[in-house]
């Protein structure tokens, strides 16, 4: 849990460097970018508890965020999709199955809210999702950080 902790605290500060910096102007090229977050794992030793990582596009134009997708998958990287929360393509345990789409669904609207509001510190977390948010936050700085100029 200490490590899960660390990873928000340290995703959040170099998110408060990003944006924050020395009252500079931050300035992005042009293009698309993909930026990765690290692997969460749950450490429970469930193997269905939803373990993995997240990966975004970003596509900026004139220093704006365009368009973004959002996208999480497991650690082996099969993608999150409507058959997340199922074991062997059946729902086993219809409560794990709910909460697992829901994380899934979650996924859209980080992205949309981000394009929405051009400043990931802005996104709203989602009840539910929050574990996503986190891969959300750090695949988006990874992807400015490649896209600074």
């Amino acid at each position: 849990m200490g490590k899960k902790i660390l990873a928000v605290l340290l995703t959040l500060t170099a998110a408060t460097a990003l944006f924050c910096g020395c009252s500079e102007q931050v300035s992005y090229k042009d293009g698309t970018y993909e930026g990765k977050s690290g692997v969460y794992e749950t450490g429970d030793g469930e193997e269905d508890a939803g373990s993995g990582y997240g990966i975004v596009k970003l596509t900026i134009k004139d220093n704006k965020i365009i368009a973004c997708e959002f996208n999480t998958y497991e650690e082996d990287g099969t993608l999150k999709d409507d058959d997340y929360g199922k074991k062997d393509g059946e729902i086993a345990n219809q409560d794990f199955y709910n909460k697992a789409q829901k994380a899934q669904k979650a996924c859209a609207e980080y992205a949309k809210a981000l394009v929405e509001k051009n400043d990931p510190e802005q996104v709203d977390v989602i009840s539910g999702a929050t574990v996503n948010n986190t891969e959300f936050l750090e695949a988006v700085y990874d992807a400015l950080e490649k896209a600074r100029e």
